[in-house]
């Protein structure tokens, strides 16, 4: 591979350019530690920094790897790791609320930001998974059990049988009763 110059190292360090990943490291002498170009921690003073072709050539000089690009790791993607965080969490905790808020503040990210790496990978909002999932649980819980009504709106985790119908009105087009009702009339028809 062709060794890039160090004014275009500098440069895809200063743009924190991810295609550049792979190709060389940088360190900051003053922190001790090593980093992917694509790094997001502010930039060193250019006096500060050493470059090197890989991983093990930082490491071999003394330096550690950043905490925060984790060069060490082949492939490391926080944003996947905390969307996949928060999509294990709904669907852990989808029926409490207050339980799902708290456990989804403790991943330390704003509401938006998370709207915005969860949409990245997931193509939704957490809000828009959420309703998904409640959906899924009321539908099933309608075509498989016996369960009243008011008995399902709670079990999902709505505080009001006027929430859950107008939550499911929207979410399927037809309220809870009928769809129930179809659901065992197309049983019945089979």
């Amino acid at each position: 591979m062709k060794r890039l110059s160090e004014a275009t190292m500098w440069q895809a360090l200063l743009d924190c350019d991810p295609s550049y990943d792979g190709q060389f490291f940088y360190a900051v002498k003053t922190v001790g530690a090593y980093c992917r170009p694509s790094c997001k921690s502010r930039a060193p003073l250019r006096k500060n920094v050493l470059y090197f072709q890989t991983a093990a050539e930082a490491e071999q000089a003394g330096l550690r790897p950043c905490k925060r690009c984790r060069p060490d790791l082949e492939k490391y993607n926080p944003a996947a790791c905390l969307a996949g965080q928060a999509k294990k969490l709904i669907d852990g905790h989808f029926d409490k609320r207050a339980r799902l808020q708290a456990e989804l503040k403790h991943l330390g990210i704003s509401q938006s930001h998370l709207a915005v790496v969860f949409r990245q990978h997931y193509g939704l909002t957490p809000v828009q998974y959420l309703g998904h999932v409640r959906e899924r649980r009321a539908c099933a819980l309608l075509e498989n059990t016996s369960m009243p009504i008011t008995d399902i709106a709670a079990t999902i985790g709505f505080e009001s049988l006027a929430s859950f119908y107008a939550f499911f009105k929207k979410q399927t087009g037809t309220s809870p009763a009928k769809f129930r009702q179809q659901a065992h009339y197309s049983v019945i028809a089979d």
